[in-house]
């Protein structure tokens, strides 16, 4: 009887045992369904600057596979800004809802409750890493790690070398945030980055993934090795062309080498792979300036510009598994697709509080519908905090386009009078996309009537998203907090009157939410070249320390700030001028 008891006992606990485990086959055998995504976006690439765009001298074979394995969508629409464009990818809305509006100085830290692809597919059991930019601020709880990404590895700011980061960092050897936590790497940034890219990969080949190489390359300063930009040298091509293609064709390298790690990991056919840009190319900040024969399909306008090579972007998508190789959509599409179109892909829910302004390309993509619903998209921006009503945006529908364009919408700005509406309203510009891609013929004045529905679909547009960004803008950096107990205040996130412009002796605020503490509070800035003062001011308190001759930091020791909203300064003061601080450490010390 023992042994019978035994052999029965054995048996149900392996009956179980098997169980359990056809359980968790069937749990991996679904997970395994859902596709993993590799989402590429690089910085400040033209849609000319690829070959398969008929660019006779730069080359992206890497580039052009992803839309020779799938699909590109031709009429592909993001912001004429790095910052914009990416807080419109990540949720699927509109840049004014998120409160991002401009590229730095307050106007690019997105609201921290705003919910992104990344937070979703997180919670829906993915594993999601960003390596390279994000650019929507560097401060809890704003930065990448707060927002949905498990690991992050970026450079902190717009850019490397920008005011955010430790002076003298460099595209090569560059100081970087891995985790949240600053490490000095060696190698070139995209190198780097796409290293960082394949291991993630490597480690969650086995359940599905969210990659996102967001490569800071071409982006100013054209910081490259001669091995990539000597072969466009050799063609005679300008410096500023031969380097920007140098920059591009290493990150098409270090694309090649991601692709062939999907299909080494047998993975290839079952993941999402989309390739675009984040905005036209960065000349200078003019609407018609472009580099020496930089080619640009003959499209009008650069980088910050309302014009069709500021918001036109290259975009393909492969999913071999289910998208037709080698379609090509001329359908109007943009940034704001992006994340319904993977949640639909995923089989993830949108949350039924979550207002999206795109819609999911999938239907298109799986031929279920011919056309996608018709529409405008409506893209603004410029400098400062607070969003002017008329002044440098477009209305981008499948065949008009509508556009109040602004020569230098990032220069020193204030509120339009009513004299400055009027006239924005009077210099107007339509145009006929379809027949006139290159914006040549303003049809504004034979066509009043298309212009008046398309600005009062831009004023009921631009009301709206006003109305829907509330009233919890510009976003707060919070100090003290579980979360991030030391925070560096840069110049890159201060605002105010006095941040803007190009005057040499600049100084702003920055808008925090502190927690009752006590703190150490350090400044640090340039050698100073006489004596004077380092003030420091925050809801009420002011602290004042003398400033030597020479010194380059000071701390206000055992500094207690009281709980609540307010803005925070750290300015030096020599006689009268005042002048900004580089960096403001906010550590909490209890």
């Amino acid at each position: 009887f023992k042994v019978i008891g035994f052999v029965m006992s054995y048996l149900k606990f392996a009956c179980l045992f098997l169980l359990l485990n056809l359980c968790l086959a069937a749990e991996q055998s679904h997970a395994q369904k859902r596709p993993n995504i590799l989402l590429i976006m690089t910085d400040d690439q033209g849609v000319g600057d690829l070959g398969m765009h008929n660019n006779d001298v730069l080359k992206t074979s890497n580039m052009d596979a992803i839309a020779k394995q799938g699909a590109e969508f031709k009429q592909f629409i993001v912001n004429f800004n790095c910052s914009p464009t990416r807080a419109s990818m990540l949720t699927g809305r509109d840049n004014y809802r998120t409160g991002v509006v401009g590229v730095t100085e307050v106007s690019h830290l997105m609201k921290s409750s705003e919910v992104t692809i990344a937070r979703l597919l997180s919670d829906a059991g993915y594993s999601t890493g960003i390596f390279g930019k994000w650019h929507l601020g560097d401060s809890y709880p704003m930065r990448p790690s707060d927002k949905g990404f498990q690991e992050t590895l970026i450079h902190k700011g717009g850019g490397i070398g920008q005011a955010s980061d430790p002076p003298g960092n460099s595209y090569f050897n560059p100081i970087l945030e891995h985790n949240n936590v600053r490490k000095a790497f060696e190698g070139y940034c995209d190198d780097i980055f796409a290293d960082a890219t394949l291991n993630f990969i490597d480690k969650n080949k086995d359940k599905p993934f969210f990659a996102f190489y967001a490569t800071n390359l071409p982006h100013f300063p054209l910081t490259v090795s001669d091995k990539w930009a000597d072969p466009f040298r050799k063609m005679g091509l300008h410096e500023l062309n031969a380097r920007t293609y140098g920059m591009v064709a290493n990150v098409d390298a270090n694309i090649g080498r991601l692709l062939a790690k999907l299909k080494e990991l047998g993975i290839e056919d079952n993941t999402i792979v989309i390739f675009m840009s984040d905005n036209g190319p960065r000349t200078k900040r003019t609407k018609n300036d472009l580099y020496p024969d930089r080619y640009s399909m003959n499209l009008r306008g650069t980088k910050t510009s309302v014009y069709e090579n500021g918001i036109r972007a290259p975009f393909f998508i492969k999913w071999p598994a289910v998208i037709p190789k080698g379609v090509k959509f001329t359908n109007l599409a943009a940034h704001i697709d992006v994340m319904p179109t993977l949640l639909e892909a995923c089989n993830v829910t949108v949350p039924k509080d979550l207002k999206l302004d795109g819609l999911s390309l999938m239907p298109l993509l799986t031929n279920k519908v011919n056309n996608l619903p018709e529409r405008d998209i409506f893209i603004q921006g410029h400098a400062g905090s607070e969003p002017f009503k008329y002044f440098h945006f477009t209305v981008r529908g499948q065949r008009y386009k509508l556009i109040s364009p602004t020569d230098d919408p990032y220069g020193d700005i204030s509120r339009p009078s009513d004299a400055d509406v009027k006239k924005m309203i009077a210099n107007l510009e339509l145009y006929d996309i379809e027949k006139d891609s290159s914006e040549i013929n303003n049809i504004a004045k034979q066509h009043p009537e298309i212009v008046k529905n398309m600005l009062s679909k831009y004023e009921n547009w631009f009301d709206q998203a006003i109305k829907d960004r509330g009233s919890d803008w510009p976003q707060r950096i919070y100090l003290g907090t579980s979360f991030q107990k030391n925070v560096q205040l840069s110049r890159f996130d201060w605002g105010g009157p006095g941040a803007y412009g190009k005057q040499a002796n600049k100084y702003g605020y920055w808008e925090v939410f502190s927690t009752a503490a006590r703190y150490q509070i350090t400044l640090r800035f340039q050698k100073a070249s006489t004596s004077g003062l380092a003030c420091f001011k925050y809801k009420g308190l002011e602290k004042n320390i003398p400033v030597s001759e020479g010194k380059t930091s000071v701390i206000f020791d055992d500094i207690e700030l009281p709980a609540g909203t307010g803005r925070l300064q750290a300015f030096l003061k020599f006689d009268s001028k005042e002048t900004g601080v580089q960096f403001v450490d906010v550590e909490r010390i209890n």
